[in-house]
This record gives structure tokens, sequence and C-alpha cells, in this order.
């Protein structure tokens, strides 16, 4: 039975993906640091669905949950422990889920981002490049296009302008990835991930801050006067396609023309993929799916852009879709009302 190393395990994506390789047969090492981002009631909620209880957990200490799960709280900063784990450890494959999330957060805790993000996702790499692994697969963001017009984004496209450091530090993690996969022949893929959204849910997102706001009769922020799109994915959707990807192992290219270089491609054994549901909403539809899943209108306070959001979201997955089948089925209406009734059924109708 092969092992994975999930990291981000007591995040919104984290849970989902290691249901998913659970109820696939693999053994799952999970890591998190549990920070107060937000709520952390919610992440230890989602431990103890997967078998995890609150009152076990000690940091680096590994817990047993679900029939081959384990958790271990551990920052990825904390590089000799991190070590320790591959060096005690057989890791088969890592799946690098766990960053410092947020666009705006960013802008006021810009530390925390070269912290987990950099300093983070460097010791991941130096311990696959020591400890060597079948396959890396690490969520970077659709937030590296900035602010790209030519839509549907591709992976060919100009990146090299982020407009907020968790955008700059996610495509950081693409361009250092590339060199330990050249350099070290570490099998490597990178997913960019569209505006993932569904049961178990981070409360910084709007599908989140939307219904909860609603249900109360409280009035929520519509930034640009709701004159944005985003390309709304599913999050079961989402998890299958890490785990198509994770069985697709990209290896050295000799064919790669280096003399016209390609970014959505590579000589050395390293794929960068967008991942989303290729199917953009405008804002102000999003918000009518909510009131229709709520039963309740939406009170709307029209506010200008924010630093750092950009216009449209928008993602080309027809590189993912040939290299592994990966096919997004959920409409907005059907994820909404997942969404809806977990949270009603997690914290009650208002």
């Amino acid at each position: 039975m092969e092992t994975v190393l999930l990291t981000g395990s007591a995040g919104f994506i984290g849970m989902h993906t290691a249901e998913k390789l659970l109820n696939a047969g693999y053994q799952v090492v999970s890591l998190d640091n549990i920070n107060d981002y937000y709520d952390v009631s919610l992440k230890y909620a989602r431990l103890q669905k997967l078998g995890i209880a609150k009152e076990k957990i000690l940091y680096n200490q590994e817990v047993h949950g679900l029939d081959g799960f384990s958790f271990i709280q551990l920052a990825l900063e904390d590089a000799g422990n991190l070590n320790n784990l591959f060096a005690k450890k057989k890791i088969d494959y890592v799946i690098h889920l766990a960053a410092q999330a947020g666009v705006r957060y960013s802008i006021t805790n810009p530390r925390n981002y070269i912290d987990s993000n950099i300093i983070g996702f460097y010791n991941i790499l130096e311990a696959c490049r020591y400890y060597p692994v079948k396959h890396l697969v690490f969520a970077s963001s659709s937030s590296v296009y900035g602010l790209n017009k030519n839509v549907p984004f591709k992976e060919a496209d100009h990146t090299a302008h982020p407009v907020s450091l968790y955008a700059a530090t996610k495509k950081a993690n693409e361009i250092i990835g590339h060199s330990y996969s050249q350099l070290y022949n570490i099998s490597m893929t990178g997913l960019r991930f569209f505006t993932v959204y569904g049961p178990w849910g981070r409360p910084d997102m709007a599908p989140f801050k939307f219904t909860k706001a609603i249900l109360n009769g409280e009035t929520i922020q519509v930034y640009n006067h709701g004159e944005m799109q985003r390309d709304f994915t599913y999050v079961e959707d989402i998890v299958e396609g890490v785990y198509l990807t994770l069985k697709n192992r990209p290896e050295f290219n000799k064919e790669y023309n280096h003399q016209f270089p390609d970014p959505s491609g590579s000589s050395a054994p390293y794929s960068i993929f967008n991942i989303g549901n290729s199917k953009p909403v405008h804002l102000m539809e999003f918000i009518q799916s909510v009131e229709r899943a709520t039963g309740k209108k939406a009170k709307m306070d029209l506010m200008p852009m924010q630093p750092g959001d950009v216009h449209i979201t928008y993602a080309s997955t027809e590189n993912l879709r040939r290299a592994t089948g990966y096919n997004p089925s959920t409409g907005i209406q059907d994820g909404i009302n997942a969404f809806v009734n977990w949270y009603k059924e997690f914290y009650g109708n208002g």
C-alpha cells in the first residue's frame, strides 16, 4: 500500500483530498499547523471527520484517525522535524496543499506568506530532494495570472506581473519548483486552482460570507459594484483532478524546444496545469444562486474594486483534460445548494 504525505489536511481542500485518497486505498500521513487565520474550530471539526480528536493533538506527535490516516501538527517552517518525518516514513507521493491563503490578508500580513508559502515550500522541496518521492503535486493559484485580460487563462500565458503578494508567492513556488525538478530529477506538478467552493469551505471566501450574511439578514459587500466574474469550481471536481494528476507522473521531455520555449511545458519532469470549471460566473448570478439556496434576498453594499483583486478568472483546462481525463461536472446552483445545506447543518439556519 502506497503512502501519500498530505500537507494542509485541516484545510478545506485538504480534508476532501484525504477522504478521496483513503477511499482509493492509500495510506495518508498528513500535516497542518492549525493556524488561526480563520476559526480553528472549523479546522478541528474537519480533522474530527477524519477521526482525529482535538484533545489528542500535540505538536509534532503523530495521531491516528480513520483506518490508514494519521495526523501531525507541524509547521512546514520547522525543517528539522519535517526532515525527521521523511527519514522515518517511506513517503511515495506528496500532495502539498498547505499555504497561507487569502489575497487581501497578504497586503497587511506579508511575513506570514514568506514564512509559509516560500520557506515552507522550500523545506518540502529539500525533503523530496534528499528522500526521493515518485511525484510531488503542489497547489498554485489562478492569482498568478494577475490582470491578464486574455480569457480563458492558458498555462502558456504571461504570469510575470502578480498583483498581490499571495500571487507572487505562488508564482515563486512554480519557479523554484521547476528549478528543483530540473536539477534533482523530481517529478513535479503544479495545479493552478480556480475559486474552489463547497461543503466545509473557508469562512473568508465569498460562498461562506454571503451565505452567513444572507441567512442572518445582514448586508453583504459586493466589490467592483458586482462587475466581476469567477471560475467557481466545486470541491469534489477539484479533488478528482488532484487525484488524477497524482497518477500522471511527468517525465523528462527531450523534444522540448528551448529555442522557442513554451511556458506551459518543460524539458524537466515538471508540469503546470489550470484546474477549474471553465465556466466563469458573474458575481450577481452567484449571489442569486445563494438567494435561491437560502430562500432569502440579499442586502447589498456595492463597493469599489479592492487592492489585489482581479476582474475575472477563467480557466482553460484543455491541457489537464488531455493529460488526465479531468472533466468537472458540478453546476453552480447544485454546488451552492450543497454548500448551503452543509452550512445550515453545521451552524444552524442563522
